[in-house]
């Protein structure tokens, strides 16, 4: 169960990054973009080939979208060591934390990770201790991030 207090936080916070969005110049062209792309969406065959997975969210819109899931968990939460962001960075060419509008990006990117596991804080303890990890960062946003991959 969510408490109300939460739904009353996530409400005006979507409301503030709402608006912080509607004022982002972004930097790209669109193009196809992914929306959900993290090393948990990829799998590898017995051929050692790797396969994309979890496409329902793919769209025409612009590249900072996929790049700032990773630019996130490397920067804000230390998902990816140092040389793993590098040789992501060296794919793209730049990158996001650059960005003028890498931290409203950042809040939607952690605001949807936070969401989305609020969908699922009654299947079990470890799931709802991680969901209130995240909304405790999510009200501390200058804050450190002790998140957990789930």
């Amino acid at each position: 169960m969510i408490p109300e207090d939460d739904k009353v936080f996530l409400r005006k916070r979507w409301r503030e990054l709402r608006d912080k969005y509607a004022e982002l110049r972004f930097e790209t062209p669109k193009g196809p973009v992914r929306d959900d792309a993290h090393v948990q969406n990829l799998m590898v065959n017995d051929h050692e080939q790797v396969i994309l997975i979890d496409f329902e969210a793919c769209c025409f819109d612009r590249p900072e979208w996929d790049l700032m899931v990773t630019a996130v968990e490397h920067q804000g939460l230390g998902w990816q060591t140092d040389a793993q962001y590098a040789d992501f960075l060296g794919e793209y060419g730049w990158d996001l934390f650059d960005w003028p509008g890498y931290e409203t990006r950042r809040g939607l990117e952690e605001f949807g990770m936070t969401t989305w596991l609020m969908q699922n804080v009654t299947e079990d303890e470890r799931t709802a201790q991680e969901y209130q990890r995240r909304i405790a960062g999510l009200r501390n946003d200058g804050g450190p991030r002790n998140w957990r991959p789930c």
